[in-house]
């Protein structure tokens, strides 16, 4: 898998799957999230090039366009915690859009990410929202976020997100799991960069107010 760094060596390590257009603006994600927290860290992003394959956590139909999903979030998700090489340091997942999606799934699969950023997530995939209420969370800290326009769409499915959003942040808070549902300004396609940064800030925030833990 090839991986981008930012930052030092940290105790906090950040890792985030992106594809070509995410990747452009990472600089500029970087710069946001240092602005946004005093803690130190390392971004790792992970280029993904096969979204719709790598980031779906089981098959499903096309969406939109002609590109079905095909369930390969199993082979992504073990290639990122192969990067989870040391035991002294504590990780978190985030993701946006679709990887967003992939974020909140993985860390009901392993307790190796102390949290979970998922933003604007594809919440609104098939089945998903049965699945979380159907199994164990494995972390202690999830940011959920959207934009205030997302579900203002005319595609069936896609405009579900709000209520598939809005059932997935009740469900974490009726089971005690620290977490925050954030409401963004625009469309999916607005600040992305900046949006991932407001979602990583509240983690590492929320880590060091804990003392590193969740």
């Amino acid at each position: 898998m090839e991986t981008v760094r930012f930052g030092g060596d940290a105790q906090t390590v950040l890792i985030q799957p992106v594809d070509e257009y995410e990747a452009a603006g990472l600089e500029h994600e970087f710069a946001a999230l240092r602005s946004l927290t005093e803690q130190d860290f390392q971004l790792i992003a992970c280029r993904v090039d096969d979204w719709n394959r790598a980031l779906s956590p089981w098959a499903a139909p096309a969406v939109f366009g002609g590109t079905a999903f095909s369930g390969g979030a199993g082979d992504t998700l073990a290639q990122i915690i192969a990067l989870c090489d040391d035991p002294e340091k504590q990780y978190c997942l985030g993701g946006y859009s679709l990887a967003g999606l992939f974020a909140l799934w993985a860390v009901y699969q392993t307790d190796r990410f102390a949290g979970a950023a998922a933003v604007s997530p594809s919440v609104w995939f098939p089945g998903f929202s049965a699945y979380l209420r159907e199994h164990p969370i494995r972390t202690g800290s999830v940011y959920l976020s959207l934009g205030d326009r997302e579900e203002r769409t005319r595609n069936p499915v896609l405009s579900s997100v709000g209520d598939c959003i809005r059932a997935d942040y009740a469900l974490l808070c009726a089971q005690g799991i620290p977490c925050t549902l954030e409401w963004n300004k625009g469309n999916h396609f607005q600040q992305p960069d900046l949006r991932m940064a407001k979602g990583f800030a509240w983690l590492l925030n929320r880590l060091q107010k804990t003392d590193g833990g969740c």
